[in-house]
């Protein structure tokens, strides 16, 4: 899924997919229609009606593709609530104590300075160094 680059925090509008380009081999439903009404329509070899199969078959494969583009629709939906949530998890970590550990196997502890979005994807900010997600072991409150 991209991320828009217009995306604003807590917009929903700009959160939703975008049309993306569709590869030869992506159908939508109309097409398959299509398809699957103009191979019912020609006569087989053997001079039997229809070609492959028959009707159930065809509707069977209808249904595989509703779900199939079903699903597809549902994982778009949830990567959006995926990554809503976890703009707000980083939100909320502002002015707490972290602990960290980088790329190095070291271990950093200071207070969540900042929340940097990069195409919709949040970033902490920790002694003017920016880190993923990911990287953080411990949150806690700040003492003093």
């Amino acid at each position: 899924m991209d991320i828009p680059s217009q995306m604003t925090i807590g917009s929903l509008e700009n959160v939703v997919p975008g049309e993306e380009t569709k590869q030869n081999s992506d159908l939508d439903m109309e097409q398959f229609l299509y398809i699957i009404s103009n191979a019912m329509s020609m006569p087989s070899l053997d001079g039997s009606s229809g070609s492959g199969g028959g009707e159930t078959d065809y509707i069977g494969q209808m249904v595989q593709f509703g779900m199939l583009d079903s699903m597809q629709e549902l994982t778009e939906t949830m990567q959006t609530t995926m990554l809503m949530t976890q703009q707000q998890q980083a939100l909320g970590m502002v002015g707490k104590q972290v602990s960290l550990k980088t790329e190095e196997d070291q271990l950093v502890n200071g207070v969540v300075e900042k929340v940097r979005f990069d195409s919709g994807y949040a970033t902490i900010q920790v002694d003017g160094k920016s880190y993923s997600l990911n990287n953080i072991v411990e949150v806690g409150e700040t003492s003093g």
